[in-house]
């Protein structure tokens, strides 16, 4: 298994020495680094153990300027090399990217005091004790402390030692499924084009995929890959990568963004996090403060928001929101660092435990529910994150990151909650999932939705999907709906007749001025047959307008009794079908009917005949070619 082994420690200390001493390489790559004797950027090299141990290093700047890319370089390593000058003891960036390296989660180190070819025992063992009783309190507590000296040599063999059998009992734990890649150097190389370095964190890559370039969303290939120096054609997790890309310009890219496959990560520009201030934090950290903020190897200005306080106190752990302006792409349990604006040191940090959050109003129901995200199992994530994320629901991969969890075990798990109902699966083509709860919120609501509909309008029969869909199902995910009538229609809990939706027991009903206003309608179109009154003509003798007769209308269209031509004129249903028993039968002797020869079949002025011909035509019971018509092998009214 891959392993990476960065450096920290204070300016002039020795790290990049220490590095070239251990591995020939020089890591102060920069004429500015070499004038000035002091780190600026990330250095990289790799130290083979033998046995088929190649260990990966990052050194990374000491001087307090270059801090932010330290934290790049720190956030991709599985240990850490404290390494403290024995001429100087612990200085003030020993202390920083100690408190950095303990906000990144890395657990495990070695602590080297370089230089001793410079002190004598007495001193050394004074520095030994002084720096026993800093790391106490800290994840190094346990660390072994190796006295070496880049110049001379001394320790060396000892630390190589050591570092070999550590690689032999340590086995990071990384994913497989989602390749990141978080780019801390962008170049051209010269018959390649641009390149992009970084730590595959997660994940692999090979030559030929397909990748993505978050969160610009830039699309590029693979076009090859380098790791230690040699080409490969697949880089597996935990290995430094040099990846050749297809297609991009260095100015494409900017440093910080990540690699990974297309469709797997979901830029946003809220997070949810968790965050300790620091007890060496000069000050609380404030609600809606702007500050420095690291993630992987990206630095950004964000702002603050804190869900339950006003402030964050020295010492205390607190969740809150993260807002960026422009996106950010991360995956649940990333650890993240905060540094202030002014003074700029680091001051807190923590890790992300929702990577697409949406704004929460403060210290409401939602505050205890991220808080429970902290340290939750598998099942207790993907459970509340599907509350949190509301009706909307979550596809599989965004799921996947929103909890960390691979595939497989995803998959299981998504398997066995679906089964007792505590989720559903509501799209299967996007394996979108909607949280059990809100489903059956939606269910009942939709019942009630119908209940009331029904109140409100007892006219009519029921409503239609394109109604439902602007008004109750407004915002609603299409396939989402069409589970939620699908359930019921199974259920028998509702009645889907073609695009009308309505309960079982409902009927039509009416008052008794409607229904007397229904038998005269229906007695003025059954008896005007193919000449039927104007719909004025009807209604002004009742003093009605079309307004208040108009669900009437509806209602006998509804029930399949009349057929509207247009809107003054409708015909009885018996009318109609009659006139295509007689059509028929022209038909049957005759290829082609013109309007005069309809008139004279039907006896009928032009002021039905036009309209009916073109009814007929508009519901394809005939075919109009040029004046003429011709039957349809087929006609529906």
């Amino acid at each position: 298994m891959p392993v990476v082994m960065g450096t920290a420690g204070h300016i002039d200390h020795g790290k990049t020495s220490l590095i070239k001493a251990l591995t020939g390489t020089d890591c102060d790559r920069l004429a500015e680094e070499k004038k000035r004797g002091i780190t600026i950027e990330l250095g990289f090299a790799s130290l083979d153990l033998g046995g088929n141990r190649q260990l990966s290093i990052i050194d990374v700047p000491g001087h307090e300027k270059f801090v932010k890319n330290m934290v790049a370089g720190a956030a991709g390593i599985d240990f850490v090399l404290l390494v403290i000058a024995a001429d100087e003891g612990v200085m003030p960036q020993t202390r920083e990217h100690l408190e950095i390296c303990t906000l990144l989660g890395i657990e495990r180190g070695f602590v080297v005091l370089t230089k001793v070819d410079m002190v004598d025992e007495e001193w050394l063992a004074l520095v030994k004790e002084d720096v026993s009783e800093f790391l106490a309190p800290s994840f190094l507590a346990e660390a072994p402390i190796y006295g070496v000296s880049s110049h001379t040599g001394q320790g060396l063999d000892e630390l190589k030692t050591a570092l070999a059998d550590f690689m032999d009992s340590f086995s990071p734990k990384r994913r497989t499924d989602l390749a990141r890649l978080p780019i801390d150097r962008i170049f051209t190389m010269k018959g390649h084009g641009t390149v992009v370095t970084g730590t595959l964190i997660s994940g692999q890559l090979s030559v030929g995929d397909d990748v993505v370039i978050y969160p610009a969303m830039t699309e590029t290939k693979v076009r090859s890959l380098q790791s230690h120096g040699g080409s490969v054609e697949t880089a597996p997790a935990g290995r430094r990568t040099a990846v050749n890309l297809h297609g991009v310009e260095v100015d494409d890219i900017e440093r910080g963004e990540v690699v990974g496959k297309p469709g797997t990560l979901f830029p946003s520009t809220v997070w949810d996090v968790e965050i300790t201030c620091l007890p060496s934090s000069p000050r609380s950290l404030k609600h809606r403060k702007e500050v420095h903020f690291h993630h992987g190897s990206k630095e950004t200005m964000a702002k603050v928001y804190f869900l339950d306080r006003e402030k964050l106190v020295k010492g205390e752990r607190a969740v809150c929101q993260i807002r960026f302006d422009q996106p950010m792409t991360g995956v649940y349990g990333d650890r993240i660092v905060i540094r202030s604006f002014s003074p700029l040191r680091t001051i807190a940090g923590g890790s992300i435990i929702n990577p697409m959050g949406s704004k929460v109003k403060r210290f409401s129901d939602d505050v205890k529910r991220l808080e429970s995200l902290i340290g939750a199992s598998p099942e207790d994530l993907i459970l509340t994150q599907l509350e949190l994320a509301g009706n909307a629901g979550l596809n599989f991969q965004e799921l996947s990151i929103m909890t960390d969890v691979a595939s497989k075990p995803l998959e299981k798990l998504l398997q066995s909650l679906g089964g007792q109902q505590k989720v559903f699966l509501y799209d299967k083509e996007s394996r979108s999932y909607i949280f059990g709860g809100h489903y059956e919120s939606l269910v009942s609501g939709f019942i009630k939705y119908l209940e009331d509909f029904h109140k409100k309008e007892p006219m009519k029969p029921g409503v239609t999907k394109s109604e439902i869909g602007s008004a109750w199902g407004k915002g609603l995910a299409a396939k989402l709906f069409h589970s939620i009538v699908e359930r019921l229609t199974k259920k028998n809990e509702i009645v889907v007749a073609q695009d009308i939706i309505h309960l079982p027991g409902h009927k039509v009903s009416m008052a008794s001025d409607q229904q007397k206003l229904r038998d005269i309608l229906f007695d003025a179109y059954d008896k005007g047959g193919l000449t039927p009154p104007n719909v004025k003509d009807i209604l002004e003798p009742l003093d009605l307008l079309f307004k208040e007769a108009a669900p009437v209308f509806k209602l006998l269209q509804d029930e399949g009794a009349i057929v509207r031509i247009n809107d003054s004129l409708y015909f009885a249903t018996s009318a109609i079908e009659k006139l295509k028993v007689i059509l028929e039968g022209y038909f049957a002797d005759n290829l082609e009917l013109g309007p005069p020869d309809f008139k004279e079949l039907t006896n009928l002025s032009r002021k039905f005949a036009i309209p009916l011909l073109e009814f007929m035509d508009k519901e394809k019971f005939t075919m109009r070619v040029g004046d003429k018509r011709r039957l349809r092998k087929t006609g529906v009214v």
